[in-house]
């Protein structure tokens, strides 16, 4: 009997999987149709409570990790979308998550390695023809923002011409194409300035330490009684303990040295000098993950977010070993960022709330 049952069942299995097979084409379609449903008659923006929201649309570093794209982090203050650096997939991310580009309403850099900048054209041009805008994206940076936008511009003036003269005015207005800089003083060393403030929403920024690179900068944004701090890429800074002080998040990057040690040695090993150099040498620019531990601790901050992680972390195990020391020098609760990450902080509440909107 038992046998008889098993056979059936076997048969059934594999009518179902020859059907699967022979139908696979108009099943993907259905499924399609679904998504393309969800994701173009719904916005995420729309369905989130008034408050803070920070969603990862690029968690890692210049090395390709294919959980973590270029650095890229969305916040959303109450229903207004800001985005601050653009590195490769940005763009693309943030339609996967539901965050229309279209939706930016500016876009803040925090220095002008090309790992924060690349994916800014695309960012752009998203932004225009995903919502006809009549004006160009208002890009804010420190000074130098004004080359980086002109440059982009130029690249893309082409592109702009063709979607003009192939879409028609009314889908992508000649006005709007491209970004507009908006360079802002830098701030004295230690102290902070505000570049934003408007509609409840306050940004400011303040120099970080990513020697030789300067202009660098983080942000700290206030809405609706919560904070964030995203640092920018900075050796361990007493500005951004200072700035971060009890905020409810603190979005810091970090580098695990002795991940960054493997392939150093890989490098020397396989005569490749310039890698092993350029692995020696960016220890010397970036927080490792106890160090921003140490900051978030000695801030009182609520929750820290790691991204800009490097090196990459492909393997299970890896971050583990990546968050060595972690929990012994921060005693809150920590996240290790991904694409896709939110950590949202409803108005009128202590909450921290931790998800994955990809």
């Amino acid at each position: 009997m038992l046998r008889k049952l098993l056979l059936s069942t076997l048969a059934v299995l594999a009518v179902v999987a020859v059907l699967a097979y022979v139908f696979r084409g108009p099943i993907a379609v259905r499924v399609m149709r679904r998504v393309l449903d969800r994701n173009l008659s719904t916005d995420l923006i729309a369905e989130l409570p008034d408050g803070l929201h920070v969603a990862l649309c690029g968690a890692g570093s210049p090395m390709p990790d294919p959980a973590r794209s270029g650095p890229c982090v969305a916040v959303v203050a109450g229903k207004t979308l800001f985005e601050v650096d653009a590195g490769s997939g940005a763009a693309r991310n943030l339609l996967r998550m539901r965050l229309p580009p279209g939706r930016i309403t500016a876009l803040l850099l925090t220095h002008f390695h090309s790992d924060h900048i690349d994916d800014l054209g695309e960012v752009a041009m998203w932004r225009w023809t995903g919502a006809a805008h009549q004006s160009p994206l208002p890009v804010y940076g420190p000074p130098g923002v004004e080359e980086v936008v002109a440059g982009f511009n130029q690249a893309y003036r082409l592109d702009s011409s063709y979607r003009t003269a192939h879409h028609g005015p009314t889908v992508a207005p000649p006005s709007g194409a491209g970004s507009e800089a908006h360079p802002f003083t830098l701030p004295a060393p230690g102290g902070s300035a505000v570049v934003w403030d408007r509609d409840g929403v306050k940004i400011t920024t303040f120099q970080v330490d990513h020697e030789p690179v300067k202009p660098a900068v983080g942000y700290r944004f206030d809405y609706g009684g919560r904070s964030v701090v995203i640092s920018g890429d900075t050796k361990k800074s007493a500005t951004v303990q200072h700035e971060a002080e009890h905020v409810d998040l603190l979005v810091h990057e970090a580098l695990a040295p002795q991940l960054v040690a493997v392939i150093t040695k890989a490098a020397a090993a396989a005569g490749r000098h310039n890698i092993e150099k350029i692995t020696r040498d960016i220890l010397t620019y970036h927080t490792t993950p106890v160090q921003a531990a140490e900051i978030a601790q000695a801030a009182g901050v609520r929750h820290l977010l790691f991204y800009h992680i490097g090196p990459p972390l492909p393997l299970p195990g890896l971050a583990s070993v990546f968050l060595e020391g972690v929990g012994k020098a921060y005693s809150g609760k920590v996240t290790l960022g991904r694409d896709g990450t939110m950590i949202s902080l409803p108005r009128g509440s202590d909450a921290v709330e931790v998800s994955n909107v990809l």
